[in-house]
């Protein structure tokens, strides 16, 4: 049975489960537009004032319609818009972890845990037969970057508290948290570098460099359009 949290209570709701795969998904869609609508107390039409407000209106009576199921269709482009309007992400609107425990993935497919399905959409747990290997690479550069640069902002901490030191044992320790640090960045930016590169051999454009990590790619790469990413 799946559970669908209404005015901040949990409801058993048999019709959902009933529904054709695709008609399931609008329906737990617009499930968390409403609740999430009542959460902020608006009207259907303060919800279209802020859809028209970022330049795609949506107007009440489609939010209306959408929200009690008498609506047909419900476009990728609507869901961008609820969501921004709504100060969330669309991919709560569509696997609300939290207020709906189960959702199906695809057709004749079981329901599975809501968090589990969110983690297939994004690509942070790919399916067996993923071959995206481009997204993966996206990623695990991004971790990576976040690591390399953690590293070398304390790196750049440990070098001034070896400079300012007030005795021997507190330079010495300095120098060896300093020591770690480098190590740390240096294993990160070679391992940025392995994804950048692959990223470039599969037709790609890396992901732009902060400048603490501008030494990650060679002199000779052309970083001009990544840059203006």
């Amino acid at each position: 049975m799946t559970q669908r949290r209404s005015d901040h209570r949990y409801e058993e709701d048999a019709e959902v489960d009933d529904l054709e795969w695709e008609d399931h998904v609008m329906a737990t869609v617009a499930g968390e537009v409403r609740r999430r609508r009542k959460e902020l107390g608006w009207s259907a039409q303060d919800l279209a004032d802020r859809c028209e407000e970022t330049g795609y209106p949506i107007p009440r009576n489609v939010i209306a319609n959408m929200e009690s199921g008498r609506r047909a269709v419900l476009p990728l482009v609507e869901v961008m818009v609820l969501a921004k309007a709504l100060r969330m992400s669309p991919i709560s609107l569509i696997y609300p972890v939290g207020y709906v425990d189960e959702v199906r993935q695809l057709p004749y497919e079981d329901p599975r845990p809501a968090w589990d399905a969110l983690q297939w959409f994004t690509g942070s747990s790919a399916a067996d037969d993923a071959t995206d290997y481009m997204l993966d690479h996206f990623l695990a550069h991004d971790l990576e970057a976040r690591s390399a640069l953690a590293a070398v902002e304390s790196e750049d901490y440990e070098r001034w508290k070896v400079k300012t030191a007030a005795n021997r044992v507190q330079r010495e320790a300095a120098e060896r948290a300093l020591a770690r640090y480098a190590d740390q960045a240096a294993n990160a930016k070679h391992e940025l570098r392995r994804h950048r590169d692959a990223i470039r051999e599969a037709g790609g454009t890396p992901p732009h460099l902060p400048s603490q990590l501008n030494d990650v790619d060679p002199p000779d790469t052309d970083t001009t359009e990544e840059n203006d990413l």
